[in-house]
């Protein structure tokens, strides 16, 4: 089937770490003279990139599928469908046969083919065939490795690992002033409950002359603010045994200009060193903010987990941060229901969550992934019983936010504006240091005016649970200020 067209419909499911995936996949079909529309129905091309990392990413992943192959069908199969990412890497023999009407399954360590995929589609049937062979030659693989003969639907799901590079074809599809940036990908630890190893192998760090490439790339055309992303960016660099770490990459970067913020995101406990905060901490350019997620923090739990990491571990590192980082913002997650969870333990989080007050938290009920260790207990939580401590954990956490929030009022931070806010056209949408985008909330400018990607100074004057509104300050007010005050 060759393509009429030259039109691309993409969704792009799950994490900004999928998203720099999907970008990379819309930089190999824009080089190809793709145009992006706004519905299936007027594409040529139909892509997803698709989350499996619980259930709920994975229904919707499906949910998603369908809905592309009913407008494929309904085109009268005019139309090409891909699907690629974590659902493809983990289902796609299943899906074969679920849903035929699929042209392409990519992996997640396969996604960048997407270009070879179109010009085979383009052309005839004898690209497909050299494009497999070229697969299984560079990775010596063979019939039973997963690399699927060139046939109806075309399956290239071999092994994951893949890191892109700051020469790959990419389009940010982020605001101009911000991006994220994944300095590696996969993870190497061994966590009980969680399926992410083996959709997307072991850990594998990029160099920091590439990141730093990269970065300097994104701020020439005007990004401010830069979000580091990985699986875990506390062990990058080890997997590369050169003395490559997460110091040594973010003294690089805090060099570039125009960068204003550099955001970490997603940080494992285990060896946090002190060289690393004491860099948070003295860094200007270096956002005062550490999205950590601890888990749980009973004892019993967190063997289970295989988190290598202990309840004394993790208050004093906690105390450590922050000791050690004025200002700090600290997101976390944990999960609740875990098998083998007891109300005991989940007594003692809820204590922990009252005590440690963090300003951002998030809570996940338990999801059962096949082929992990934690799948196998047969100590399992029930349903309503994870129900129940979800909601009860998030309620507490509400009213922790809620005073952290209000205890801001009369503070004076700088944000950076988004422009119009989504609720109204009467207000400003900016953030701070402490707000992550997508993530977190946001701030609502209600008197003052910016263009958005600039970064103003803002004094707040309101708070709801997760939001907050503010002014922005002009400049010169504080010497008027200083100057009524003498006159009194």
């Amino acid at each position: 089937m060759a393509l009429a067209g030259k039109k691309l419909f993409f969704v792009s499911l799950g994490c900004p770490k999928n998203r720099v995936d999907s970008e990379i996949m819309l930089g190999e079909l824009t080089a190809r003279d793709y145009v992006v529309v706004d519905t299936a129905e007027e594409a040529d091309l139909l892509v997803v990139n698709t989350c499996s990392f619980v259930e709920e990413a994975r229904e919707e992943s499906v949910d998603t599928i369908l809905d592309l192959a009913r407008a494929k069908t309904n085109s009268g199969n005019k139309k090409a469908l891909v699907v690629a990412g974590c659902l493809a890497q983990r289902y796609s023999k299943e899906l074969e046969v679920e849903i035929p009407e699929v042209d392409a399954f990519l992996g997640t360590g396969d996604h960048w083919r997407i270009g070879q995929f179109v010009d085979e589609r383009l052309g005839s049937s004898q690209a497909a065939k050299n494009l497999v062979s070229e697969v299984r030659a560079e990775r010596s693989l063979d019939e039973a490795d997963g690399i699927e003969s060139p046939i109806t639907p075309l399956t290239i799901v071999g092994k994951p690992g893949y890191n892109y590079d700051a020469y790959s074809p990419r389009i940010v599809t982020t605001p101009p002033w911000m991006a994220y940036v994944k300095i590696a990908e996969g993870c190497s630890q061994m966590c009980s409950y969680c399926i992410i190893p083996r959709l997307r192998g072991k850990a594998k760090s990029r160099p920091i002359e590439d990141v730093v490439m990269e970065v300097e790339n994104l701020a020439a055309k005007g990004v401010r603010e830069i979000n580091l992303i990985a699986q875990d960016l506390t062990h990058y660099g080890d997997d590369r045994k050169d003395g490559t770490s997460l110091a040594g990459l973010l003294r690089e970067l805090v060099k570039v200009d125009g960068i204003h913020w550099v955001r970490l995101l997603y940080l494992y406990p285990h060896s946090f060193t002190d060289e690393l905060i004491d860099l948070i901490a003295s860094e200007p350019k270096i956002a005062k903010y550490i999205d950590m997620p601890l888990q749980h923090i009973a004892d019993n739990v967190l063997a289970i987990m295989r988190r290598r990491f202990s309840e004394a571990d993790t208050r004093a590192l906690v105390k450590k941060l922050r000791d050690r980082i004025p200002g700090l913002v600290f997101r976390t997650t944990f999960i609740v229901g875990h098998p083998g969870e007891t109300e005991a333990d989940f007594v003692t989080l809820m204590d922990f969550v009252r005590e440690s007050r963090f300003e951002r938290m998030g809570v996940f009920k338990y999801s059962t992934e096949e082929g992990t260790h934690a799948a196998r207990r047969t100590d399992h939580v029930l349903s309503i019983q994870k129900d129940d401590r979800y909601h009860r954990m998030m309620t507490l956490q509400q009213g922790i936010s809620a005073e952290l929030q209000q205890a801001m009022i009369g503070q004076r931070i700088e944000v950076i504006v988004e422009g119009r806010s989504e609720e109204t056209e009467l207000l400003l949408q900016a953030r701070s240091y402490g707000q992550a985008p997508d993530i977190d909330g946001v701030t609502y400018i209600n008197e003052g005016w910016a263009e958005p990607g600039q970064v103003v100074l803002a004094e707040i004057v309101d708070a709801g649970d997760y939001d907050l509104v503010a002014r922005i300050v002009t400049p010169g007010e504080d010497d008027e200020d200083e100057s009524e005050s003498e006159a009194a």
